[in-house]
């Protein structure tokens, strides 16, 4: 029972299939999308922080936080996500010259603004 247990723990927690990284700074975002014993599919999301570097004897240190998304929250999550970064975009436009341009009332000019693209994701 134990082998069973351990080949099941060893293939569901290697088994990546499908993955996506975003490097900010200190933080990295791993997306990855596993399957569960039940061959559900799911989102593990690891916000993985660097808290202290390494030097010559040690190894640099990480923090790692994990959320899990099922299915059937992935349209209630990207939602309220969605909701959330357009409310960060309407109140504190990210300025990138690769992003779409915005015009702010306030000031009179344009601006470039990260999410200024609509989500459109069908199941």
């Amino acid at each position: 029972m134990k082998e069973n247990y351990e080949s099941w723990r060893e293939r569901s927690e290697n088994e990546i299939l499908f993955s996506r990284v975003v490097k900010a700074g200190k933080r990295v975002y791993y997306l990855d999308v596993k399957s569960d014993r039940h061959n559900e599919y799911y989102i593990s999301m690891t916000e993985s922080k660097r808290i202290k570097d390494g030097n010559e004897g040690e190894r640099p240190v990480f923090e790692k936080h994990k959320i899990f998304l099922y299915r059937e929250d992935i349209i209630k999550f990207l939602s309220a996500l969605t909701d959330a970064a357009q409310f960060v975009g309407d109140h504190r436009p990210l300025i990138d010259a690769s992003l779409g341009e915005r015009y702010d009332e306030a000031t009179g000019t344009t601006t470039r603004d990260a999410l200024s693209a609509d989500f459109n994701v069908e199941f």
